[in-house]
């Protein structure tokens, strides 16, 4: 067969597979924030005092400098570059790290600049093109799980600068691993009909209707932060649907992802400026903990950069467009003196009430309150349920370097038990939320990535 024939093929293959997948799915289907302002001057101090370096103590990253070094090493702090392409116990950058998508698992490649494993022939056009198009030194197609997808919307000149950092790394010799797909992911010309159907390369527009700080926060955000990559949903072929940062379909990592969008799951519409910034920088405040793959995200990139990026992230994210779909039904079975509740309420007294209160009420910000707290009421149970199982730890940073963590219950506790303390934790202090089955909680013991 001739590579034409082969890549019409795949074409065919994918668009059928595409159709049948997503009739499938169908069939399964069935307090207002202060305007934006100032954040406090302890805030804007401890942030500004967390921007550091990853593997180069000698460059200072700095998104305002003439040297293209310091930018580009400030701007793989604010792509979270080191998060995919550093295996763990291996040298930064240098690649190896296994990325677990639903079709297999991709290695992330060597950024370092070693002329036969990393990235030492490449030019500032070859890894340009990589960022924007997607592809490859060669011309060969990258899979999206590299979120290019997002990275299309990224500067040339601050690609370039990237690349001059990278290139200013320490060479390590780190062959790239071959990816683990299953078939018939791993045929390489399937991905060539997988861009054709969902990819075009694409330039940030700014809106001139909005201000300076708004922009440059939906360029973070839509760019190199990409933010979307996993607060959007994907479809039965890992490509996006629905509303951008409209929160994703099914957990990540054992953790739901919650939709931007929505007061009741992860919008932060109706916080002040302050409180934004405060947990983009530091994980946590009075309202919420950051947990999961997003601790990571605070630790290993948003804690790193300046005041005014993450004033201007905060901007845009407040002022996303609300999308709030309606509330699910509280469900019959958990009227008050159900024996599930009083079984929860037993364990919560026994359990949880010394740090968070006998009414629920915490010790903010290192023991959240939970009466009123949205994490427990969302649609999806699986951040209280994995809470509970396993624990809470907020992220290190440096203007909280000794965050307070949650020791997990899940040990101590049968699916009965974890079941009965989170119906009560979701339908307490005038909570209301559906019923939580003891087989969601079966399903969430192994214990999700932190």
């Amino acid at each position: 067969m001739s590579p034409r024939a082969r890549r019409n093929a795949g074409l065919l293959l994918l668009a059928v597979t595409g159709l049948v997948l997503a009739a499938l799915i169908e069939r399964r289907v069935p307090p207002a924030g202060e305007a934006p302002g100032e954040a406090s001057a302890e805030i804007v101090t401890n942030v500004t005092n967390s921007v550091s370096t990853l593997s180069t103590p000698e460059v200072v990253p700095d998104p305002t400098s003439a040297d293209p070094i310091a930018r580009g090493a400030y701007l793989a702090l604010a792509g979270n570059c080191a998060g995919c392409h550093t295996a763990r116990g291996g040298a930064p950058y240098a690649g190896g790290r296994g990325i677990a998508t639903p079709f297999g698992t991709i290695h992330a490649s060597n950024l370092t600049p070693d002329a036969e494993t990393g990235l030492g022939a490449w030019s500032a056009d070859d890894f340009r093109r990589a960022l924007r198009e997607g592809r490859s030194r060669d011309g060969h197609a990258l899979y999206p799980a590299f979120p290019y997808t997002d990275y299309t919307r990224v500067s040339d000149a601050d690609a370039d600068a990237l690349h001059a950092y990278l290139r200013s790394l320490a060479a390590v010799r780190a062959p790239n691993r071959p990816h683990a797909l299953r078939f018939p992911w791993n045929l390489p010309w399937l991905l060539d009909g997988w861009r054709l159907l969902y990819f075009r390369p694409a330039r940030f527009e700014p809106d001139p209707a909005r201000d300076a700080s708004w922009n440059r926060g939906a360029y973070l955000v839509q760019g190199l932060g990409h933010c979307g990559a996993c607060h959007t949903a994907r479809n039965a072929l890992g490509a996006p649907r629905g509303t951008p940062l409209g929160g994703a379909a099914t957990p990540l990592q054992g953790w739901h992802v919650p939709s931007l969008l929505d007061g009741r799951d992860g919008s932060v519409a109706a916080w002040t400026q302050a409180e934004t910034l405060e947990w983009l920088g530091t994980g946590l405040n009075a309202r919420a903990v950051a947990s999961g793959p997003m601790a990571q995200v605070v630790a290993n990139s948003l804690q790193h950069l300046v005041p005014a990026d993450l004033d201007a992230m905060a901007t845009y994210l407040r002022a996303l467009p609300r999308d709030e779909p309606p509330a699910a039904p509280r469900r019959a079975d958990l009227a008050p003196g159900s024996a599930s509740l009083e079984l929860g309420e037993r364990l919560y007294r026994e359990r949880c009430a010394d740090c968070h209160g006998e009414q629920g009420e915490g010790a903010p910000p290192h023991w959240p309150a939970l009466a009123g707290n949205r994490t427990l009421t969302m649609a999806s149970p699986t951040n209280t349920i994995s809470a509970v199982l396993h624990g809470g730890f907020p992220p290190a940073t440096r203007a909280n370097p000794r965050p307070y963590g949650m020791p997990p219950a899940g040990p101590g506790l049968d699916d009965r038990e974890a079941a009965a303390l989170v119906n009560w934790l979701r339908n307490s202090w005038g909570h209301a939320a559906p019923a939580v089955e003891q087989r969601r909680i079966n399903a969430l013991r192994p214990v999700p990535v932190q």
